[in-house]
């Protein structure tokens, strides 16, 4: 099947997959609207200038005593929950993709060199995941956090890569071990390529597929992972936006009546993970040979 077949193929089987498209959308949206906050907010919920007491506890706009420009009302700092949704989005996001290129980089790399030329560094690579993978991810990053500190969202996005590469390279390591027995690989050696254009023009494109799968579904799980962690006290500092510390403190406020400190912020996270989930089903099975494509 050529490239050109397969690319039909493929955009044929995504604009007639609801799910995807729906997914896909829900992604864009959220992308959207993290990059143009500072033009589509009313405040910057984290610029102290424009945050005032005066707000306190607003409900939204369509209750009694909401008022413009709160739509979905204020949190106990006077801060506009919209505005602190969208904030808290684009870190979810930022943290989400960096840490997919970061940990998806390392892994992949040490997946392609393990499988490749075994022995020692295959061993040693392998048992080194085996330690990180029999903890938790969360746990890992609880205790990495722990160590260095909350101090900002670089720190978060290390303490994920430190626990989240193991599956990438993992991954990586049976696909190259698979794809290396392959005829052209052998034809490649015998014409006389080098290690690097073995590994770079030949392993790592055919052997990649199903690292794609991953990211996708990585994504959701780390910025899933950020806000339990922001929400136990552990992620991104007080000066950050974050959807997990609104939940956080929302649920303090719960029985007092005040629900949309809590119902507006869990539901934009349920919203972007389960947009980025619906995608990632779809992408799985397209590029699952495995798995028998519907229709």
């Amino acid at each position: 099947m050529t490239k050109r077949r397969i690319e039909s193929r493929m955009l044929h089987s995504y604009l007639h997959d609801s799910s995807a498209v729906v997914g896909s959308v829900i992604l864009f949206i959220s992308v959207l609207a993290a990059l143009l906050a500072p033009w589509i907010t009313p405040q910057n919920p984290y610029d102290l200038e424009k945050v005032s007491l005066e707000y306190f506890l607003t409900p939204p706009i369509w209750m009694d005593g909401g008022h413009a420009p709160f739509l979905l009302g204020t949190d106990d700092q006077g801060r506009c929950i919209f505005s602190t949704i969208i904030y808290g989005c684009r870190t979810s996001l930022i943290v989400g993709f960096s840490v997919v290129l970061i940990a998806g980089t390392f892994g992949v790399t040490m997946g392609l060199l393990a499988g490749y030329y075994g022995g020692k560094l295959d061993a040693i690579t392998m048992r080194l995941a085996d330690t990180f993978y029999s903890f938790s991810t969360t746990l890992l990053a609880f205790l990495f956090l722990g160590i260095f500190g909350k101090g900002s969202v670089s720190i978060v996005i290390i303490a994920i890569c430190i626990a989240d590469w193991v599956k990438y390279g993992r991954t990586m390591r049976g696909s190259v071990l698979e794809v290396k027995q392959e005829a052209y690989i052998m034809a490649a050696k015998a014409t006389g390529a080098g290690d690097l254009r073995l590994l770079v023009r030949h392993l790592l494109p055919n052997a990649i597929p199903p690292i794609f799968v991953i990211v996708a579904v990585d994504l959701a799980v780390v910025i899933m992972l950020e806000a339990t962690l922001s929400f136990l006290g552990v992620g991104v500092p007080l000066t950050e936006p974050s959807l997990g510390m609104m939940v956080a403190i929302g649920k303090n406020y719960i029985y007092a009546g005040m629900w949309w400190m809590i119902v507006f912020p869990g539901a934009a996270l349920i919203f972007l993970v389960v947009g980025i989930n619906l995608f990632a089903d779809w992408l799985r099975e397209e590029l699952n040979p495995k798995i028998e494509r519907k229709g």
